[in-house]
């Protein structure tokens, strides 16, 4: 199901970002987290201290990202069934975002897995991913509008 109208917009939503080096996932994650929040869904973004501090810094008064923690203690959530979002949203650019992905699969086998693959050379990574999800995958490192446009088109976002 790719079309999010306003009847299929999920109740829950979790980013998970990896390592910050890649600045296009950052700009991603505030606009996909303002494209739900303004539909009404429930926004939790983790990921390590450099991320969420870079997210922190970009959204002072934490109105696209009000809800973020770190990786490990989200994962002890999931694990304790403290935390069910309907959709795990994973930005991919290096092996560690494939394991995150393959783990987020892991923990929560009912929820939607879309799986951003972005970076210099992103398809051999995409290669690497063997478990259900949707793949968005575009060669993308400082200049985030043609991912923006694929993130658009699959979340039915589209102008």
């Amino acid at each position: 199901m790719n079309d999010l109208s306003e009847k299929n917009v999920p109740a829950s939503a979790l980013l998970v970002l990896g390592c910050p080096e890649v600045p296009v996932q950052q700009a991603l994650a505030l606009h996909i987290a303002f494209k739900f929040r303004k539909r009404g869904t429930a926004v939790h973004v983790t990921g390590n201290p450099a991320v969420l501090n870079l997210l922190k810094v970009s959204d002072p008064e934490k109105r696209y990202l009000p809800e973020t923690s770190i990786l490990e203690k989200c994962i002890k959530e999931l694990v304790e069934k403290k935390r069910d979002p309907e959709l795990c949203i994973v930005f991919a650019h290096s092996d560690a975002g494939i394991t995150y992905a393959a783990t987020m699969r892991h923990l929560l086998p009912a929820s939607r897995l879309v799986v951003i693959i972005f970076g210099k050379d992103p398809e051999p990574l995409a290669a690497l991913i063997d478990f259900p999800c949707e793949k968005i995958v575009e060669k993308a490192v400082h200049n985030p509008m043609q991912l923006r446009k694929k993130v658009n088109e699959v979340f039915g976002w589209a102008a």
